[in-house]
């Protein structure tokens, strides 16, 4: 059964990013719908799978992260604007029978991302 999952590390701190809002959508045509809202846990994971099974099909997605806001609840002074606000991840699923994880290293100034298992 595929799933598709996801966890943010803080590499300014060294820590996962706990209270980190996430929003995932799907490409419909055009234009994105998003599938739900939620927020990290204290692992910097989401309790769940973002998608599992049936609700994970082949496609285009989307995961936003809402940076700023969470550096700013840690108590960072960012400038305004800040140079990483909401950071958009999109990826595709070939094969939704498989795990798609999809993590997120984040600091103020920079990202990154790749396929975990």
């Amino acid at each position: 059964m595929g799933k598709l999952t996801t966890h943010v590390l803080d590499t300014a701190s060294g820590k996962p990013a706990v209270g980190m809002k996430i929003e995932l959508s799907v490409l419909e045509g055009k234009d994105w719908r998003k599938l739900r809202s939620l927020q990290t846990n204290a692992d910097g994971r989401t309790d769940l799978p973002l998608l599992e099974g049936a609700a994970l099909a082949k496609g285009q997605y989307r995961l936003v992260f809402d940076v700023a806001a969470y550096y700013r609840n840690q108590g960072a002074t960012l400038p305004e604007p800040p140079f990483l606000d909401r950071v958009p991840l999109r990826f595709g699923v070939a094969d939704p029978t498989l795990h798609y994880h999809v993590p997120l290293l984040c600091s103020p100034w920079t990202y990154t991302t790749y396929r975990g298992s």
